[in-house]
């Protein structure tokens, strides 16, 4: 192995070497324990630890690292108290998820290390959010991120480097290629001869460099600094490293040729470091073992006080208090100023007026710049905002989720919209395990509206015309809200804006240009989980929302005799039980309405709450009404048969006389 230690000094390699060697004795250690039984699961670097010590070393403390679970020597490097890290690995409530996730599987804005989930992806994508406001920020910071060859198989990957390559984002993208996913080869992931070679499609920058050699790392990644810092762009490195132990140990190696180990194990990236080292006279025998004992010592006190930690104490309002983060709802009442207004003018001056209350908003959506959107929301932001804060994106719902996530963690707000409700399918994982756990994992706030425009009766067909707010009312960590006016949709979108916390926002497209309101004209907000009552009666209650919301209207206008309670819910998540409740105890008889097809749908989990908390107020059972068991279908007839407003009608009359 070849090192040059160009212009470093005797100490930085010294440094160096301490640094290399401290994830590695942690490694020993941790091996031991967990063949004692005193460690559950232990995700092994051996071998790799010169990347993530080497690129850790050459950034600046305040410049963000996203690392994976072999990256030991990220979080050594930014000198995290080892008892801290000790105490996230078993669990103790000192560690940085309180028990409630594994290993590396958290973030730190005190060290400004951010860490992975399972699903390896969409790390990329936050990375790409953070380097946009480092940009925004105009600070020169470059941002880290970490994946192995097997996720550059994830459409995530393609998806962030696409983003990051077309608005020139100061990120290194790392890819630690060592050899094997759990146990699938190279050779059975792709099929270009270098993964690097992947940047040249990207119009990207790419270089392949020793894993092992830690020298190189350092030096190279020091040069791409300074240069990012002056010319803003994206980096791809291929780093070619081995996996020297199994994927976790409980897999092993045994699908690993032997004579494969037998090559890697002879560049062990610290035994041939320590050798040059010595070579030059930089480090002597006794000072080596003087390194380790040191190293060793703080291992054993830090164990100690971790051991010495109670086990964590269930408590059922901390769990359920830290799904999301507290927000003080920030009440602005409306003016008397009010001019009469559609939807999609309700939400473009939300939008407008959010962005010039918070200059660190920023919104993403395909075609939403210079063209406005495809219904027209934000014509003319760019004018006004420029496209710094109002971004086009390409078609890549999941990496613009994720950099939602990176503006948050970075300091801004963000607002994704989706085309098409119907698209947030390819944007699913990081809303429902991303933004949705972030705060509950690590108490990390995830500043991200995402707005989605729904529903049927605009004979849109099956892939964009879904009303699918069941997908997320039952994911714990998300806000969910689907108003049915004007006057409420402006004020809960700028409520949404405000919170911290992720905010689905459901706008039903068939509403937009056909439903007037007398609004006001100056910025309003409204507090989420809080239903309102249109109508007041005495023999039924009807709750619903969004276009639900105006076919009920329009059913009780065709039968004046009805006396009913009409509840427009407006948010599902929170929800307003206390109204319900106490409309159902009234009136004795109640019919649910949804748009969304009905097994699974929200409309059962409240007729559920209903039976629990109401039953002995029952005069009939609960009712629910909503669409066909089947995708939504395009022609007028076909469409007209699967929503359900018609039967509603015939529900609600055949309910009034049970």
């Amino acid at each position: 192995m070849n090192f040059d230690r160009k212009e470093l000094s005797n100490v930085q390699l010294l440094d160096l070497y301490k640094r290399l060697l401290k994830p590695r004795l942690i490694e020993e250690k941790m091996l031991i324990l967990l063949r004692q039984g005193k460690v559950s699961k232990w995700f092994s670097g051996i071998g790799q630890e010169a990347i993530s010590v080497g690129i850790t070393a050459a950034l600046d403390k305040d410049e963000y690292i996203l690392p994976m679970h072999r990256n030991l020597g990220v979080f050594t490097g930014r000198d995290i108290p080892l008892h801290r890290l000790f105490s996230q690995w078993q669990g103790k409530a000192t560690g940085f998820t309180k028990g409630r996730d594994r290993s590396f599987h958290f973030g730190t804005q005190e060290f400004n290390i951010i860490g992975m989930i399972s699903h390896l992806g969409p790390q990329m994508g936050v990375a790409d959010g953070i380097a946009l406001a480092n940009k925004l920020k105009k600070n020169g910071k470059v941002t880290a991120v970490f994946t192995g060859e097997g996720a550059t198989s994830e459409g995530d990957f393609h998806e962030a480097l696409n983003i990051a390559a077309v608005w020139d984002l100061p990120v290194l993208f790392v890819i630690e290629n060592n050899g094997y996913g759990l146990s699938t080869p190279t050779n059975e992931q792709y099929r270009c001869e270098n993964l690097a070679d992947k940047g040249i499609g990207y119009g990207m920058e790419s270089h392949i460099l020793d894993g092992n050699n830690i020298l190189e790392v350092f030096t190279k990644i020091a040069e791409l600094k300074a240069s990012l810092a002056e010319n803003p762009r994206p980096v791809l490195l291929e780093f070619k490293t081995f996996r020297m132990r199994g994927h976790e140990e409980a897999s092993g190696t045994k699908y690993v040729p032997q004579e494969l180990m037998d090559m890697w194990a002879i560049k062990d990236p610290i035994a041939n470091y320590k050798k040059y080292l010595q070579e030059i006279s930089v480090l002597s025998e006794e000072e080596d073992a003087k390194i380790a004992k040191a190293i060793k010592k703080e291992i054993d006190e830090h164990w100690a006080i971790t051991q010495a930690e109670p086990d964590v104490v269930a408590s059922l309002a901390e769990e359920l208090g830290d799904v999301y983060k507290s927000y003080e709802f920030e009440e602005v009442n409306p003016s008397e100023k009010v001019e009469n207004i559609r939807v999609v003018d309700a939400i473009s001056h939300a939008l407008r007026q959010s962005m010039e209350r918070h200059d660190n908003l920023v919104i993403m959506g395909q075609d939403i710049a210079e063209y406005g959107g495809a219904f027209k929301i934000t014509d003319g932001f760019v004018a006004q905002f420029g496209k710094e804060r109002v971004r086009n994106t390409p078609i890549c719902e999941s990496a613009v989720v994720s950099a939602g996530m990176g503006l948050s963690i970075n300091g801004y707000k963000a607002v994704v919209e989706m085309q098409f409700a119907d698209f947030v399918s390819t944007g699913f994982n990081p809303i429902v395990n991303l933004l949705a756990k972030q705060h509950y994992r690590w108490n990390e706030k995830a500043d991200v509206v995402v707005r989605m425009p729904c529903g049927g009766g605009t004979q849109a067909g099956p892939f964009h015309s879904q009303t699918n707010e069941a997908w997320f009312t039952k994911t714990p960590g998300l806000k969910v809200v689907y108003p049915a006016f004007p006057y409420d949709i402006k004020g809960l979108l700028n409520t949404a804006i405000n919170d911290p916390n992720p905010v689905m926002f459901f706008e039903h497209k068939q509403l937009y240009r056909s439903v007037y309101q007398e609004v006001p004209s100056d910025y309003y907000t409204i507090p989420f989980g809080k239903a309102v009552l249109l109508k007041e009666g005495t023999q039924v209650t009807i709750i619903s929302f969004g276009a639900g919301v105006h076919w009920a209207l329009d059913t009780l206008s065709k039968h004046p005799e009805i006396s009913a309670d009409l509840l427009d819910l407006r948010t599902l998540q929170p929800l307003d039980t206390e109204a319900i409740f106490a409309s159902v105890k009234k009136t004795n008889k109640v019919i649910i309405l949804q748009e969304d097809s009905m097994f699974g749908g929200i409309a059962s989990d409240i007729s559920a709450m209903i039976m629990e908390q109401c039953f002995e107020y029952l005069d009939a059972p609960v009712r629910r009404v909503g669409s066909l068991e089947s995708a939504i279908p395009f022609v007028k007839a076909l469409e007209d048969q699967y929503l359900p407003k018609e039967r509603f009608e015939k529900t609600l009359l055949e309910l009034l006389e049970y």
